[in-house]
């Protein structure tokens, strides 16, 4: 606590001279970036002066690279995927982050001992653990989807799907779909012919697929019926079913578990305010809080006690996150490390599959 209390008292020592400073968080958009407005966002500015101006990308990642080597980095934190954290902190392009910034739980456990394990790199502090999971509108599904299986048979589910068109999640759930049980998934997926597996599980269903690129497509695809299914982060769901009323629900078979992370881009121009966003932004009260408005998992073990009800004040939060026992019987939690190795080269095989 008396740490804790230091880490504030600085902070708010540096409200006046912050006034006119600001800094510039890259996140997802949707009902995602508004968690972390309400969470973070709004608090962080209370506490210090300091603005907080919010920039949405279909992925925080993708302009990173471009910004740094061309010298003109205009993002100073983002919120990224665990792989392309990995990624890009081996390429040299993001700063390093000192771990004794991050304020200790309220009980004076050391910040690296609560959060999960992997949670903090040396480029990356994660704030959410989330998942990729299957949807279904339950207005134009005859039956009960319950399956990652049931994902792939049109037959039994005749209509359209909805996939992220990226490698990354969609071949892990063919393989899962084809049999492979999760714990295996990775073992198999790293040789051609486990490669070759998951795209042949993917060529049965190809004339059905709609692809999506962003976070907020998923649940317009369900509400407008242009799928009857689709993979989608599952906060999103969340967000159309419980604040917007959608009939949506997530099958929790198959789900691939994911963290993200913030980051802070080399030379960013404000880095000095990154890192206090990120030290605030990942305490155990601010990552509890998020987890009020959208069904992500706090990335602290401490913060887990405090995740009460969703902001409407009558939903329990606890059975709507990926972390929940029920969700958990049957997931995958992504190899960060597969991914960080084998990403351009399975992408590059991705489009070409695409293309056929």
């Amino acid at each position: 606590m008396k740490k804790t209390l230091i880490l504030t008292t600085a902070l708010a020592g540096f409200a006046f001279a912050a006034s006119a400073q600001e800094v510039n968080v890259m996140s997802w958009g949707g009902a995602y970036t508004k968690s972390q407005v309400e969470a973070y966002g709004k608090p962080f500015t209370a506490l210090t002066g300091i603005k907080v101006n919010w920039i949405d990308a279909d992925n925080p990642a993708t302009p990173i690279k471009a910004q740094v080597e061309a010298g003109n980095v205009t993002i100073d934190v983002a919120d990224v995927e665990y792989s392309d954290a990995i990624r890009l902190c081996d390429e040299g392009l993001l700063e390093e982050i000192d771990p004794s910034m991050l304020p200790p739980a309220p009980d004076g456990t050391p910040a690296l001992d609560d959060f999960l394990p992997g949670a903090v790199t040396d480029c990356a502090v994660a704030n959410i653990v989330w998942s990729t999971s299957v949807a279904y509108n339950t207005e134009n599904v005859n039956g009960t989807p319950t399956t990652i299986a049931d994902f792939f048979d049109t037959k039994k589910f005749p209509g359209k799907r909805g996939l992220r068109k990226s490698a990354k999640a969609t071949l892990e759930m063919a393989l899962m779909a084809d049999g492979v049980p999760a714990s295996e998934v990775y073992s198999v997926l790293e040789t051609p012919e486990g490669v070759d597996r998951a795209f042949a599980k993917l060529d049965t269903i190809k004339d059905d697929i709609v692809w999506w690129e962003a976070g907020a497509q998923p649940p317009q695809l369900l509400a407008d019926g242009e799928v009857v299914m689709s993979t989608a982060y599952n906060g999103r769901i969340f967000n159309a079913a419980v604040a917007e009323g959608q009939p949506f629900k997530i099958v929790w078979d198959g789900q691939i578990l994911d963290f993200d992370l913030f980051v802070v881009p080399k030379g960013a121009p404000n880095k000095e305010n990154a890192m206090k966003f990120i030290a605030f932004s990942t305490d155990t009260q601010r990552l509890a809080d998020q987890a009020s408005w959208i069904s992500y998992g706090p990335a602290r073990k401490s913060s887990s006690a405090l995740v009460g009800k969703y902001v409407d004040g009558k939903t329990d939060m606890a059975p709507h996150m990926p972390t929940s026992p029920e969700a958990m019987k049957n997931a995958l939690t992504n190899n960060f490390e597969f991914w960080a190795d084998r990403d351009t080269d399975l992408n590059e095989r991705f489009n070409a599959w695409l293309s056929n």
